[in-house]
């Protein structure tokens, strides 16, 4: 017998005994087995390595038990110490409540942007008028000018005496310049990085985006730090995007999540404790009602998830969506397919310009059926859309960090906002209604006549999906 055919058959048994491992691993969805079956036989050992890298079961991970176990001890003590926050009043709420640890709280204001710059001219204010401490958490923290005007003012304000914390990804951040950070540091500020880079972990990312100003102003959305935020780069242009200034009670859940991030990355004499400073007596806000959800492989449930499908189940009359990533699991799938079938108005609004390719092609597979069943379906040509919003009934919207697809809802660490208000809603659909006309439709006769390359490029991406 020849090198080659030795070579071959050891390759061959090698890929059936990892087969045998994928299957076994990933029992609780078959879905996953089977994308990560046909990696494994299109690329001999290649496919296994990956999904050692990619393919672990997060929520089996030994890292994030113990950070649930945390998380869930600070939560206890928060609750133990605060007062006691509103009955939920709807179903929704109270599944984000039971299953996510989400404190409905009453009087808080809401601000919305729909682009970078009012966001961060809004944000830079604040922190300019920060007296106490200066929480922020973000994904993407770039080297460029809008990075460095960022962290030059976070570094005169840590000159100053204020306690400032800033928390990155190591995935996002992965190519920022560390030098970037120095002068901070320097000045007394502290840099906590979320799981740096490594093969085992590269898989898992703090996909959250908050900031915490003395306890009293928050901020939650799309929206990471760099130029391409701002529109400044050619490759995108125009870049759409929702984030929120907060104010009242809900602050202080995003104090809370803060600091369980912040302290799973530090280290241990660094970890901060629920001081009463962190959590000051807030203002009451004009009413808004809402809920602060987190889901990741941090939560024993995929939260932001569940709530998207009860939201959606209990629509009467509209379903608006925005996202830059559409690629739904089963139950978000089917949840949407029968409200459309059940005749209400769904609209799903994705970029024309996708970043992701394989993600954007998965996207429309599965967009492509919805059409079938009468959702109105958009792709946004201004620019790049990056907004993460859902809105029902005028009644009630969430916007957060979360993307439409499996990555946000069972590997990222993911962080939106219930509200459960009828102005804020209203005033999301009609950003929507505007977007519209920055659209192309994606009509049913024409995505019929698509071309056979697309076809395939689909259908591939689409078996890939529930890795991508």
């Amino acid at each position: 017998m020849s090198i080659f055919n030795t070579v071959s058959i050891l390759l061959q048994i090698l890929n059936i005994i990892f087969a045998v491992i994928v299957m076994f691993t990933q029992r609780r969805n078959p879905a996953v087995s089977w994308a990560w079956l046909m990696v494994i036989a299109l690329i001999p050992i290649g496919g296994f390595i990956l999904y050692l890298i990619l393919g672990k079961d997060s929520r089996k991970h030994s890292a994030f038990t113990q950070k649930i176990h945390e998380d869930e001890i600070l939560l206890s003590e928060y609750k133990n110490t605060g007062k006691p926050p509103a009955i939920p009043s709807s179903h929704l709420a109270y599944l984000n409540h039971n299953a996510g640890g989400g404190m409905l709280t009453e009087n808080n204001g809401v601000t919305v942007f729909h682009e970078g710059r009012g966001k961060f001219e809004s944000l830079e204010k604040d922190i300019s008028g920060a007296k106490r401490f200066i929480f922020i958490q973000y994904y993407i923290l770039r080297g460029d000018g809008a990075g460095e005007r960022f962290m030059r003012l976070l570094t005169k304000k840590a000159s100053e005496g204020v306690e400032a914390r800033l928390l990155i990804d190591g995935m996002g951040c992965m190519f920022t310049p560390k030098k970037l950070f120095e002068p901070f540091i320097q000045a007394g500020g502290h840099v906590g990085v979320f799981m740096p880079p490594a093969l085992v972990r590269l898989n898992y990312r703090n996909h959250r985006k908050l900031a915490v100003i003395d306890g009293e102003t928050g901020y939650l959305g799309g929206l990471n730090i760099g130029d391409e935020y701002l529109g400044l780069t050619r490759r995108f242009g125009f870049w759409r995007d929702t984030h929120m200034r907060l104010c009242g009670e809900a602050i202080k859940n995003l104090t809370l999540r803060f600091i369980m991030d912040w302290n799973y990355a530090a280290q241990k004499n660094q970890k901060l404790s629920l001081m009463p400073e962190y959590f000051p007596a807030t203002e009451p806000g004009p009413g808004v009602r809402m809920q602060i959800i987190s889901s990741g492989p941090d939560t024993r449930y995929p939260n932001i998830l569940h709530g998207f499908c009860k939201a959606i189940a209990g629509a009467a009359q509209t379903i608006f969506i925005q996202t830059p990533y559409f690629v739904p699991d089963e139950s978000l799938f089917g949840a949407l397919r029968v409200a459309a079938l059940s005749g209400i108005d769904v609209r799903i609004m994705i970029p024309a310009n996708p970043d992701h390719p394989f993600v954007y092609w998965a996207g429309l597979s599965y967009l492509g059926e919805l059409l079938e069943c009468g959702v109105k379906c958009y792709e946004y040509k201004k620019g790049f859309i990056h907004s993460k919003t859902l809105m029902i009934d005028s009644s009630v919207c969430t916007i957060g960090t979360a993307n439409m697809d499996v990555r946000s809802f069972k590997l990222n660490f993911e962080c939106n906002a219930f509200i459960y208000d009828a102005a804020v809603t209203r005033e999301m659909e009609e950003a929507f209604i505007n977007d519209m006309r920055d659209c192309r439709p994606i009509e049913l006769e024409s995505y019929n006549r698509r071309a056979k390359i697309t076809k395939i490029k689909e259908s591939l991406s689409r078996l890939l999906s529930p890795i991508l």
